[in-house]
C-alpha cells in the first residue's frame, strides 16, 4: 500500500426495519459480520461476529442490537476496524439473517428492511432487500484486502435461504445473485 492511498479504514454497517403489526410475533434481524484467511477468502470463516459476540481482537463489535425493530433509525449497528484488522485476514463480509423463532419469515415478510454501510460520513452502499424477498438472510457488504491500495469495497446485495448457523458458514460463498 503506498503512503498517499490508504483504502477504507473503519465503517459502519447498519441494518434496519419496522416492527411487525400488533398481534404478530415481532420480527427479529441480525447483523452479522465473517472474516476470512487470505489462505481461503471464500471458504470457512475464521471467526463470525453476532450478536452476543465480538472479534478475538475487538476490531469488528456490535454497537446496537435490536430483537424487535423497535428502535429510532438504524436497529443494529456493527463497527468494522479494517486498519486494525490483523494481515493474515483479506476478506470481511457483512449481511444479515431473519431469526426464524417464533415464526418463519422471508425478507417479503419483513417491513420495511434496510441497509446502510458508510466510512465516517461517506455513505458506500444504502438500499433495501427488494431483489432477494424470498430469502432468509443476504450479505450486503464484502471489504477485500488488496496489497496496492489497501482495503477496498464491493456492495452488492445476495440472498440466501439457509438457517442462521448455515448461512454464517456460507456467507463469503458464492449465494444467489
Amino acid at each position: 500500500m503506498n503512503g498517499l492511498n490508504k483504502g477504507i479504514r473503519k465503517v459502519e454497517a447498519a441494518v434496519k426495519w419496522d416492527p411487525s403489526p400488533a398481534g404478530q410475533p415481532p420480527t427479529d434481524l441480525d447483523i452479522v459480520a465473517a472474516t476470512y484467511l487470505a489462505s481461503d477468502p471464500y471458504g470457512e470463516p475464521a471467526y463470525v461476529v453476532h450478536f452476543d459476540s465480538r472479534s478475538p481482537d475487538g476490531t469488528i463489535y456490535l454497537n446496537r442490537d435490536s430483537t424487535d425493530g423497535k428502535g429510532f433509525g438504524w436497529d443494529e449497528v456493527l463497527t468494522v476496524e479494517l486498519e486494525r484488522l490483523d494481515a493474515r485476514y483479506a476478506r470481511v463480509v457483512v449481511g444479515v439473517v431473519i431469526q426464524q423463532r417464533p415464526a418463519h419469515r422471508a425478507f417479503v415478510s419483513v417491513l420495511n428492511p434496510g441497509f446502510r454501510v458508510r466510512e465516517g460520513y461517506s455513505v458506500l452502499a444504502e438500499g433495501d432487500f427488494g431483489s432477494v424477498l424470498g430469502a432468509t438472510a443476504a450479505t450486503f457488504a464484502d471489504f477485500v484486502r488488496d496489497p496496492e491500495e489497501g482495503w477496498t469495497f464491493r456492495d452488492g446485495v445476495r440472498g440466501f435461504e439457509d438457517d442462521p448457523v448455515t448461512f454464517t458458514r456460507s456467507m463469503g460463498g458464492l449465494g444467489q445473485a
